[in-house]
């Protein structure tokens, strides 16, 4: 669904049925975090789940402020592989053990 910021996020779900104006970040939700729809232009989430579509990572997020309190609210994520056991670096990319390419490019010289 799209969020506020126009872009796709798998964890934005807004409901908008007979006048009802009820949005929410599930992702956030989940983890006990308070949403607003400020926090949608600036988040990672969509990003990461458009590069990356892996059925075992898991995403944890949290709301903080970078530096100081004059900058406005971000949303951090980190990402864990439940099949490798073990934190994620760049949740872009992924752990590198769930979806290795098939093939190794080889490059031979005449």
């Amino acid at each position: 669904m799209k969020m506020p910021a126009g872009r796709e996020c798998p964890y934005f779900y807004g409901d908008y049925f007979r006048g009802k104006n009820a949005e929410e970040c599930r992702l956030l939700k989940a983890q006990n975090q308070i949403w607003t729809p400020d926090l949608c232009k600036t988040c990672p989430v969509p990003d990461i789940a458009r590069a990356n579509s892996c059925q075992f990572m898991r995403l944890r997020t949290t709301i903080a402020r970078p530096l100081s309190a004059f900058f406005q609210r971000r949303v951090q994520v980190r990402a864990f592989c439940e099949k490798a056991s073990r934190d994620v670096p760049e949740p872009q990319i992924g752990c590198g053990e769930c979806h290795q390419l098939p093939f190794d490019f080889e490059v031979k010289e005449n």
